[in-house]
């Protein structure tokens, strides 16, 4: 069986830019939800997101796509030439067409396509068109990293929202099991802007408290929603063969198991989560026993919250495993989400630490959860489950495992 291992991570999030300031910031417990800054928040109940600092596009990318590109573009090929740069990649290492991009998306380009509408209502109303202005979108990160770096293998776009991350891994897995050496695969997310955040009021799930320390609140007794924000996850995947023709080129950490639910609209059903994870442990070959961490979805919704502690308690038990959620220093990323939790997981086994979740307090007892709480755990971490969902139903795990 082919393989899958990470040797390149390009990481842009709200608490650090590159896997090595994120990991530190992580680590340290250093949160970064603040008040937004991207627009003006005044005539919005929601007043606070996860917003990425310091990423100055213009000293990365030039030429065309600085005006023909959105900010969650330029996250996403910049995270890219982070990732081939950390994996030792030049050109022409590899064949074009033995390249994928396999990239996550949740609902398009919001900020490109109401910049786009704007000069459209220049024009006149009448040549408004929301699908002329973002419905391509889904594709557009996947393709401007084929383009920008001269690949012609396969690619492909995975729509899932915050489980999406996880998914376009999984298929980009699959991918080198088909016979390409090398995948470009994760997601970056940004919806930072006045007409997205319309939408994310509408989806009820937004919490309504604008403390940062209180707003985003998992598995808490006060969970009420969660908090937005932008970024993610772009990694190198590539067969250890592949990996051992650059000499010198570090391993972080293995793929070996992934599996995808959808849930059903019966409520006599139970949600798929839990599937999920025992489908992934399964593809890894591996129990639940050899787990030492479980990276958490923590939506901050109770119900949802309650539904995955569930999960978590039938395959592990009560307090069985380490469980975290990171994300509450960012926010919920969406389609960069799924894989910066990955990247998580990855770091976490690579630097034998698991990350704390911050300010929660007040875990609901009858979760029967080993939280890790406001500081990390050091010690030895061989294997992590990643958890992630998607709004719809969308239900993934991943398990990661140290390379041997």
């Amino acid at each position: 069986m082919t393989r899958a291992v990470v040797t390149g991570i390009g990481i842009a999030s709200p608490n650090g830019l590159g896997p090595t300031a994120y990991w530190r910031a992580t680590l340290h417990g250093e949160a970064a939800i603040k008040p937004i800054t991207r627009f003006d928040s005044a005539n919005y109940w929601a007043k606070i997101a996860g917003e990425v600092p310091g990423f100055e596009a213009g000293r990365h990318l030039q030429g065309r796509l600085l005006p023909q590109t959105d900010h969650m573009t330029r996250l996403t090929l910049v995270g890219t030439d982070w990732a081939l740069r950390g994996a030792g990649v030049q050109p022409n290492d590899i064949p074009d067409t033995d390249i994928a991009v396999i990239t996550a998306a949740t609902a398009g380009g919001y900020e490109f396509g109401q910049r786009e509408l704007q000069k459209l209502w220049h024009q006149g109303p009448e040549y408004v068109s929301a699908y002329q202005s973002f419905a391509w979108f889904y594709a557009v990160n996947t393709g401007q990293i084929s383009i920008r770096h001269g690949t012609r293998g396969p690619g492909a776009v995975v729509v899932s929202e915050q489980a999406g991350g996880i998914d376009s891994i999984g298929h980009a897995r699959r991918q080198l099991r088909k016979g390409v050496q090398l995948a470009l695969t994760g997601g970056m997310d940004s919806s930072l802007c006045p007409w997205a955040w319309v939408a994310h009021q509408a989806s009820g799930c937004l919490s309504r408290n604008n403390n940062p320390k209180r707003a985003y609140l998992p598995f808490d007794r006060d969970a009420a929603g969660y908090v937005a924000g932008e970024g993610g996850a772009i990694m190198v995947l590539e067969t250890p063969e592949s990996a051992a023709e650059r000499p010198g080129t570090r391993i972080y950490g293995e793929i070996v198991g992934y599996a995808a639910t959808f849930d059903s609209k019966m409520p006599s059903r139970e949600p798929g989560l839990k599937r999920a994870a025992e489908l992934a442990l399964r593809d890894a070959g591996m129990d639940a026993s050899e787990i030492d961490v479980v990276f958490a979805d923590a939506a901050g919704i109770p119900e949802l919250d309650k539904a995955e502690a569930e999960a978590i308690k039938g395959i592990f038990g009560p307090y069985g495993v380490p469980v975290t959620a990171p994300k509450t220093m960012t926010g919920r990323l969406f389609a960069g989400g799924g894989s910066l939790d990955v990247a998580s997981a990855i770091l976490s086994i690579y630097w034998s630490a698991i990350p704390p979740t911050v300010n929660v307090e007040n875990v609901v007892p009858e979760y029967e959860l080993d939280l890790v709480m406001n500081e990390a755990r050091h010690g030895k971490i061989k294997a992590a489950l990643v958890l992630g969902r998607g709004k719809g139903g969308f239900n993934s795990a991943m398990v990661v495992r140290e390379y041997r």
